[in-house]
């Protein structure tokens, strides 16, 4: 096999016109089978009338819809299957705004995770990067979607073409099948809207950084728009280590917008050449310091240790085609099917100390010995691996009254594919080339050494497939005017099939195929009961469960084929409280949540074993929206006193011990202020409290708290906007992502200027 690992387009899109038609021959036959159209949307509280009951199906009139730019607050919801009231979700829901994404500047999916509560983040072996939500993992169990749909490569996400990200708490495997125990991550992206409106923003910043983004909405007819975003951006060094270079582009075009029928097209493409810090070595303050006193090495935030020719590129690009049938007001079908192709290239350096005997003092490396001439070594990690996906989903939503009730009934049925390919490197005994590293030391960071990556030969070195398909049921019953009754059930069934193919240690055949299947078949389920005794209020008290599979990694092998499904229990009492003019919201909660069974895999040991059960329980407060004209603040908290592990097995983290990446205390804070009507100035914090990295090694990372401003200047009748942010004002040095032996540091200062151009 070539050594170039191809970045590939999707596969050739199904004619619009069949898709529509069979879109038609669905809505045909639903129509068939529906009831009396059901009345239009009242306020919960309002009784049913019989007039109401004979509505005739009427055009639906196509309107403006709200633009995530508008304000930080978000009273609506795609996280839940469909469009949704944030207070008629009996679950946690923190949504980040372009608005608020815009103010902070934040230019990745991770960026914005970091500006909200309970999230931290594993620096796994191999770079691959995992989210936490409340210490479980979120992103391995393929928790991450694109408006609705799964999204389940390791890929850095740009924000370019967010409307807003939705971060759905506890158990949501009711709504999308496998997943975690912490939640879910939705990336909504920017929908046409009937109107013209284009903006134009340039960034320029520290280390060289550079970034364009184009966003333009056209009206092209009646009912009828399209909306196109691109991006550049090109850096020297992200404030962390690693250098930027990528490109997006991303089209959508909605015909019938509001209307009976409305069909939708979207095209999207990102392309990462960046740069890669795969992390820094602990340290401790003196040869014989006991463990738990381990910390981070003294060097700038930004410097970086490893090869100029390290890299993490790879590729998301997708297609998209939906259709919206409306039968009345209060009830609709959309169908989705997506395909997408993702690539990934990385070639990182593993930044270790040299050995004792290679240090200029000979002795071992501490905070006593740590200096210019402390010796670095640099290893190597590749991932190499292409991953397909082909996803289909139609959602039913409906409101009507029936044996003297009010339903809100969410009815639907998904199906996916997935292929990943993963590639290892030939060794030089079976004709492949392994480039020599060479060293470097601390006082010479970013030293432009480079090995030429090209040499080496790549073999297919296992592959998955995967075949899943689900069906739910939810109904929100509206027993009272002010009691809402929620009830949903789904069941999922999954294949999996992976072979691994090995080759001798100094030829490259014979090849030898070994298999393994898995068959998953489970039942998630929903319950709550919520209290609105007015507009303004709504309490909830509800559980859920999820599950998530041994090939959640693409990856299965004799000791975990045949290993139970991780269950999942999570059960939360909350509110959320709006201020009487509808500007501001508070949201609270409290919960637990709580893994059964909890299964470890440890490549570094090959241990896979179902390690007994774990939990965690907490409070959690976000406040989202304009306190007065021209203040409005953004703020999300989570206090998490308990986090124990229940049952462990050997080789896991200790019994009785808290979990791993589980801060006590996490949480953000921003405001804005419209001092005059062209000058706003904006600050604010982000703080985690000491966790422990992966495994639990005996030692704490140390807590931190760093701190970013923001001024923006608005002339030429608001079409010009000028806006400064300075971010980690005080260049904080900590450790961002943890992994047992290194970790990866936040971004430091940096200052960027962006002027943005409307028209």
């Amino acid at each position: 096999m070539s050594n170039k690992i191809k970045k590939t387009m999707p596969h050739a899109l199904l004619p619009l016109g069949a898709l529509a038609a069979g879109f038609g021959l669905a809505s045909a036959s639903l129509a068939q089978t529906a009831t009396t159209p059901a009345a239009p949307s009242k306020p919960a509280s309002a009784p049913a009338t019989p007039a109401e009951t004979t509505l005739p199906v009427v055009r639906a009139k196509a309107t403006v819809e709200k633009s995530g730019k508008e304000d930080y607050q978000a009273t609506e919801t795609q996280i839940g299957k469909g469009k949704q009231e944030l207070r008629d979700i009996p679950q946690s829901i923190t949504v980040v705004t372009e608005k608020l994404i815009d103010d902070r500047n934040l230019d990745t999916m991770k960026d914005v995770l970091k500006n909200t509560a309970g999230i931290t983040f594993m620096a796994a072996e191999g770079g691959e990067e995992d989210i936490r939500l409340r210490g479980f993992p979120l992103q391995a169990t393929g928790d991450v979607f694109i408006d609705g749909m799964r999204d389940p490569a390791f890929y850095e996400r740009d924000t370019f073409f967010y409307d807003r990200l939705e971060l759905l708490r506890g158990s949501a495997s009711m709504l999308f099948g496998r997943g975690s125990t912490g939640g879910a991550v939705n990336q909504v992206s920017k929908s046409p809207r009937l109107l013209n409106e284009n903006q134009i923003d340039v960034t320029l910043g520290s280390h060289e950084y550079a970034r364009v983004v184009g966003d333009f909405n056209m009206k092209t007819g009646d009912g009828e728009a399209l909306r196109i975003g691109a991006m550049v951006t090109k850096a020297d060094n992200n404030g962390a280590g690693s250098s930027l270079d990528k490109r997006g582009l991303a089209a959508t075009y909605r015909l019938g917008i509001g209307e009976v029928d409305e069909f939708a097209a979207t095209l999207y493409y990102l392309d990462n050449d960046n740069g890669m810090n795969y992390g820094m070595p602990w340290i401790r303050p003196t040869l014989s310091a006991p463990t738990s006193e381990t910390t981070t090495i003294p060097v700038d935030p930004s410097a970086f240790y490893g090869m100029a020719s390290d890299r993490n590129a790879g590729s998301a690009a997708w297609a998209l085609l939906s259709h919206t049938h409306r039968f009345s007001p209060r009830t609709e079908v959309t169908t989705k099917i997506r395909k997408a192709d993702y690539t990934r290239d990385q070639r990182a350096g593993t930044v270790r100390f040299a050995g004792a005997t290679s240090q200029p003092d000979r002795l071992g490396v501490s905070l006593e010995t740590f200096g210019p001439n402390t010796v670095i070594t640099r290893g190597t990690q590749l991932k190499v691996q292409d991953l397909q996906t082909l996803s289909a989903q139609s959602d039913f939503s409906s409101k009507f009254d029936a044996l003297g009730v009010g339903h809100s009934l969410q009815a639907g049925v998904d199906y996916s594919k997935e292929e990943k390919q993963v590639y290892g490197a030939l060794s030089a005994a079976q004709g492949g080339v392994s480039p020599t590293k060479v060293g470097t030391t601390v006082g010479k960071p970013s030293d432009g050494a480079s090995i030429d990556e090209s040499l080496r030969k790549f073999r297919v070195a296992n592959e998955y497939t995967s075949n899943a398909a689900g069906a739910y049921l939810q109904d929100l019953i509206q027993l009272a005017p002010q009691w809402k009754v929620l009830a949903g059930v789904r069941y999922d069934w999954l294949k999996g099939d992976y072979n691994t193919f090995s080759i001798p240690n100094a030829a490259v055949t014979p090849v030898t195929t070994t298999s393994y299947r898995m068959k998953v078949s489970e039942w998630s389920k929903r319950a709550a009961v919520l209290f609105q005794p007015n507009a303004v209020m709504s309490f909830h008290f509800g559980g859920a469960t999820s599950f998530n599979t041994s090939g959640d990694a693409y990856s299965l092998g004799a000791s975990n084929q045949n290993t139970p499904p991780e269950q999942s229990v999570n059960i939360e009492l909350g509110a959320k409280l709006d201020s009487s003019d509808g500007n501001f919201t508070t949201r609270l909660a409290l919960f637990r949540s709580t893994k059964l069974h909890e299964r470890n895999t440890d490549p570094l040991v090959d241990l896979v074993t179902l390690s007994g059960k774990r939990h965690a329980a907490g409070f959690e407060v976000d406040f989202t929206g304009r306190l007065a004209p021209g203040w409005e603040v953004f703020s999300s908290f989570m206090w998490m006193p308990v986090a124990k592990i229940d049952i462990a097995a050997p080789g896991a983290e200790g019994q009785g011990s808290r979990p791993s990446l589980t801060p006590q205390y996490s949480g953000t804070f921003w405001t804005t202020y419209q001092i005059t009507p062209q000058l706003r100035l904006g600050g604010g914090l982000n703080a985690r409290s000491a966790q422990q990295p992966n495994r639990n090694p005996g030692f704490y990372a140390d807590k931190f708290i760093t701190g970013d401003l923001m001024a923006e200047y608005t002339m030429v009748q608001e079409k010009l906007v000028f806006k400064a942010n300075l971010s980690n004002v005080t260049n904080k040095l900590y450790a961002d992502s943890l992994y047992t032996g290194h970790y990866i540091p936040g971004a430091g200062r940096l200052l960027q200027l962006t002027a943005s151009f409307k028209f």
